[in-house]
């Protein structure tokens, strides 16, 4: 099965590099588990009308070593709830990076996503050609190729969805 490409508008371009995902709800919220909850406190600090102007299929756009701190799961979560499809980022910090492949959650390293792309360009990942294109500017841009596991992970939704259907595979063999 091949990974759909994404395509949607730039929701966010996170400029700080070691960027900490906790800040996207607040960190006081972060023990929140209600995912329409942190839909609405998504990013509410810069922008007050954020979840408001969200469409499902946007992405979020990120510096060097997005996701630095501890990897929690609700900002993700709540930004999923909005319909954030995925993370373009020039780099990511390894634990986020993990937890979030291990959720479903399509990303990709993108060096130069963050000067090659403004709030709202209309921009698609495409997974066979390991390229990022914006369609508002004509830019393209390679991305780094995902891993085999990273790649079967995505396709299958997740950690969970991979492991049921290697054991289905070893069952059938």
């Amino acid at each position: 099965m091949a990974l759909k490409n994404l395509r949607g508008r730039v929701a966010w371009i996170f400029e700080d590099e070691d960027f900490d995902v906790d800040q996207i709800v607040g960190v006081k919220n972060i023990k929140i588990k209600d995912p329409a909850e942190l839909g609405k406190l998504a990013l509410r600090a810069e922008d007050p009308k954020f979840a408001a102007k969200v469409k499902p299929g946007d992405l979020l756009v990120g510096n060097q070593n997005f996701g630095y701190g501890h990897p929690h799961y609700p900002p993700m979560i709540g930004m999923r709830h909005l319909g954030i499809a995925g993370v373009l980022a020039e780099s990511f910090s390894p634990g986020y990076w993990r937890g979030e492949i291990a959720m479903g959650f399509p990303q990709a390293a993108c060096p130069g996503i963050t000067k090659a792309v403004s709030r709202w360009d209309e921009i698609e990942i495409d997974w066979a050609a390991n390229e990022v294109r914006n369609h508002t500017t004509n830019i393209i841009l390679p991305i780094e190729p995902l891993s085999d596991g990273d790649r079967l992970m995505l396709e299958a939704g997740g950690l969970v969805g991979y492991l049921h259907a290697r054991d289905r595979q070893e069952t059938t063999t």
